[in-house]
């Protein structure tokens, strides 16, 4: 049966697929058929020759339980020996490796692409190296992509079925040893929580890198604020040959602006219910996955359970070949019955970042937080705009106009000494509106050098001028510019069950307009932090009508705030607003 919630969804026509053997690859024209690439081809001009001889399995059906037939290309070494598969599941069209649109946006990243075969689907494992190294690569179309049948959806449980289908498929071929892996970045990673929650039988391990897990809270309505923008960019890949018709996110957030609606409660993962053995990759600075990869790693069912922190963006960490050789260990443990000594991993790895070219990565601890980090408590001074260790006895309210420049209030402490913070941070801000019914607030944890100069870093390779224009006030995931978070007033509710001090997290299921002289409390969720601080250097906290970060990705427009009239912070007596941030009492060892 077609999942129930589809009854729910909005959909429109799909993208027309362009089936000339460029748009979507040089291997993209549909036929079912069976290749055999040759050791030291080349794909395409400018990707890597091929390490290996291989099979191709082009355009292979899949019916899954519905009746509904969608195609993979599964890659296979030369071998007798029946193999392992790793999958990478996503909308981004599985022969799409050589296409204009990812070769251009590697080539401005600065990765280039003799870094892969050609092979390679956007986000996913390249099929030359695991081939190489006794492992099948399959690379699905999935429902209404491409020439597969079905209308496409967008996160949720028809995805989550669909995989678990194309899993137990993959595990019944005669090629195939019986174990299957999920791996890959993004939208290969974020579909990772909600098919593996589904427990297919033949899901041996999964490898999430990057990926949000809430269509609501981590997408399409971050901080309760309705942000568009990204999604529309999204959804272009949504092409179809057979006419199909797509999910209409846009739609479905004005249709169903809150999170109880049954159509969003479908797109919230549920880790607790992943129980196979989990490696977990995971950044501080992604401002699209970070909060939900960081949240499924607490919420994982799994035993067996790896995090490591690292401290690039997300497609130059996965295809890093010292990377992609750890990940082998990885699987070779758990696929091949290698006995390598992973389990002798630390479980968790984190990196402490100084922006200024110091920074310590994969330091060892148990737990994430490192059980040296306790939580401390700034508090914000109207006064001085300082932060402080104590309060103010009386409240000292600051405002700023929403119209008028600069449109925030900013407060900061200096260090008399060297200070490292690593795990969650919050902002507890009590604040009224003047002149409107609703804020929208946005919250930036900075470094400042000695002299007073904001910091960031690239993470990504290219630090070039055209890179400089897009980060300057946006693409955030290629620039780590420090913790932020958001939240709409009048949507501040929490969810009880599952807020904690330390982690707020809300219902958004209700909206309630503030009134005028009203004084709310607003807990406000920070992206985990990792960052030192020397003496001298300066922490400020910006508090703002509009996120100073930017949008996502280059080219796309941030979220619209609803901002009018004058914000007040009211700080001190009863109204105490505060930041706080987990401060390291000692710093553990690197591995």
């Amino acid at each position: 049966m077609t999942a129930k919630i589809t009854e729910n969804m909005c959909f429109i026509p799909s993208f027309e697929y362009v089936d000339n053997g460029i748009e979507h690859g040089v291997l993209s024209p549909f036929e079912t058929k069976e290749l055999l690439l040759k050791k030291g081809r080349k794909i395409a001009e400018g990707f890597k020759p091929l390490p290996c001889d291989l099979r191709m399995l082009k355009d292979v059906p899949v019916q899954l339980r519905d009746g509904i037939t969608i195609y993979t290309d599964i890659y296979l070494p030369i071998t007798d020996e029946e193999v392992p598969v790793l999958i990478g599941w996503s909308p981004y069209g599985k022969s799409a490796g050589t296409a204009p649109r990812y070769k251009n946006l590697f080539n401005m990243l600065g990765m280039g692409n003799q870094w892969n075969s050609g092979l390679t689907k956007f986000e996913a494992p390249d099929p030359a190296y695991w081939c190489a190294n006794g492992y099948a690569v399959c690379n699905p179309d999935m429902r209404g992509i491409a020439h597969s049948e079905g209308d496409t959806t967008m996160i949720g449980s028809q995805e989550a079925q669909d995989g678990y289908d194309l899993i137990e498929w993959l595990a019944d071929q005669p090629w195939c040893s019986g174990k299957t892996a999920l791996t890959g970045t993004s939208y290969l990673a974020f579909s990772q929580w909600f098919i593996a929650a589904e427990q297919p039988p033949h899901l041996t391990c999964i490898n999430p890198t990057e990926g949000l897990a809430d269509g609501y809270r981590d997408l399409a309505f971050i901080g309760g604020i309705p942000d568009k923008n990204f999604i529309e960019r999204l959804q272009i890949n949504h092409v179809s040959a057979k006419g199909a018709k797509r999910e209409d996110l846009i739609k479905e957030m004005t249709t169903f602006p809150l999170a109880n609606a049954p159509l969003w409660e479908d797109k919230v993962a549920d880790p607790s219910k992943i129980t196979v053995p989990a490696f977990v990759i995971a950044s501080y600075s992604n401002t699209l996955h970070t909060m939900g990869t960081f949240r499924s790693w607490r919420l994982l069912g799994s035993d067996e359970k790896w995090l490591r922190i690292h401290d690039r963006q997300e497609w130059p960490y996965y295809y890093d070949e010292s990377n992609t050789e750890e990940l082998r260990r990885f699987f070779d443990y758990y696929l091949l019955d290698i006995d390598n000594g992973w389990t002798d991993t630390s479980t968790v790895r984190y990196s402490l970042l100084d922006f200024q070219g110091g920074n310590q990565t994969d330091i060892a601890s148990k737990t994430f937080p490192p059980i040296a980090s306790q939580n401390k408590r700034y508090y914000l001074n109207g006064k001085f705009r300082s932060l402080e260790e104590i309060p103010l006895s009386e409240d000292t309210p600051v405002q700023y106009a929403v119209s008028n420049l600069p449109g925030r209030s900013s407060f900061q402490m200096t260090f008399l000494e060297e200070t490292h913070f690593v795990g969650y941070p919050k902002a507890k801000l009590f604040m009224e509106v003047d002149g409107y019914d609703d804020m929208d607030v946005f919250v930036w944890v900075q470094k400042l050098d000695k002299f007073g100069n904001v910091l960031s870093e690239f993470v990504v390779p290219n630090q070039g001028a055209a890179l400089q224009d897009f980060t300057q006030e946006g693409a955030s995931a290629l620039r780590y510019k420090g913790a932020w978070g958001r939240l709409r007033a009048s949507k501040r509710l929490l969810d009880k069950q599952v807020a904690t001090d330390e982690i707020p997290a809300y219902r958004f299921d209700s909206v309630e307009k503030l009134k005028k002289g009203q004084i709310v409390e607003l807990d406000i969720v920070l992206s985990p932090i990792g960052l030192s601080y020397k003496s001298g250097e300066t922490l400020r906290v910006v508090i703002s009508t509009k996120d100073e970060l930017g949008s996502v990705m280059p080219g796309t427009l941030g979220c619209t705030p609803d901002n009018k009239g004058t914000h007040i912070i009211h700080t001190g007596g009863e109204y105490a607003s505060y930041l706080q941030l987990p401060l390291m009492s000692t710093l553990a060892t690197r591995s």
